[in-house]
């Protein structure tokens, strides 16, 4: 039943995505979980240090969660497969992919206002290959965040578990920058972010590159791994990069300063341009079709075994 329900759930959030009719009627989600994050943000304990804030947020955030998952996974398997299916942004995080490549097109300019909506660097200056380069490692690292880790974590315990990520990993994006604004208090919610995609991150990065004809050693792909600012999101990133031989991540610049991170696959081409781009889409599509064969795959021994 657990495949059929998250099998179900991936072909209709591949299918229908995010309908934007639905949700300018009633509130996603994500967008639930992130106004009651931000509730908690205004009504810290005075009493106590950011970092215990933080904490208190997290779990009250992970008993909230769980305990709705817990309760909408009573409810029988329609309501599992479409709250399961809501969770999911594959289809939408290629929406979002495509409408740079899209906007790129045209001009410059509309690729910067586009690709805006999709990263926190800043894009007045961006040049043509770094919006694509932007897009692409938009794309692998939320093509972990927003398929693989959802399905892992529903795999792991069900919709309580899938719908705690999902809230972790708001939270993370919400409070979880290293500033000195959020660097006590968003301390925990970028920890526990960090532990629950270290599995996923890797397993996406696995896929991206069985999802290749060409052969990857995974020691290079560490090796690339290892050097983004992210313990987790440079595995997708890389694994993307080894696959369409292009350089990503490189120099950005953030608040008006430029960081000088590291190309990840320096020897790849790093005049990325829209072809790239819609590269890195059939990519994601054959990712979550290969993920989809895994979970039947597994089911099936586990069935085996057990009988």
């Amino acid at each position: 039943m657990t495949a059929f329900i998250l099998i179900t759930a991936m072909i209709i959030d591949g299918i229908l995505g995010d309908p934007l009719w639905l949700w300018k009627k009633i509130s996603h989600p994500v967008v639930m979980i992130g106004r009651l994050i931000s509730i908690c943000e205004t009504h810290r304990l005075s009493q106590v240090s950011e970092r215990l804030n933080g904490i208190i947020l997290i779990f009250f955030l992970l008993c909230v969660t769980i305990l709705i998952g817990f309760l909408l996974s009573q409810l029988g398997p329609i309501v599992e497969i479409l709250s399961a299916a809501i969770l999911l942004a594959h289809k939408s995080l290629i929406e979002h992919v495509r409408a740079v490549a899209d906007a790129l097109r045209y001009s410059v300019e509309d690729g910067r206002l586009v690709v805006g909506k999709i990263v926190g660097r800043e894009t007045s200056n961006m040049d043509y290959s770094d919006i694509a380069r932007a897009t692409i490692e938009s794309a692998g690292e939320n093509l972990s965040d927003g398929l693989v880790a959802p399905v892992f974590w529903f795999l792991v315990a069900g919709l309580p578990g899938m719908l705690a990520y999902k809230a972790i990993n708001t939270a993370d994006s919400m409070i979880g920058y290293r500033t000195s604004h959020y660097k006590e208090f968003g301390w925990s919610a970028a920890r526990l972010d960090d532990l629950l995609n270290f599995i996923p991150a890797r397993l996406t990065a696995l896929l991206i590159c069985i999802s290749s004809k060409h052969s990857i050693k995974w020691q290079c792909l560490k090796n690339d791994a290892i050097r983004h600012r992210s313990p987790n999101a440079g595995w997708p990133e890389a694994a993307m990069a080894r696959v369409l031989g292009i350089a990503l991540s490189g120099p950005r610049v953030y608040d008006g300063k430029i960081q000088e991170y590291p190309f990840i696959n320096n020897q790849g081409i790093r005049a990325i341009n829209v072809k790239h781009i819609e590269a890195a889409i059939n990519v994601m599509w054959r990712t979550w079709a290969i993920l989809m064969m895994l979970i039947v795959v597994l089911f099936i021994l586990i069935h085996w075994f057990l009988t």
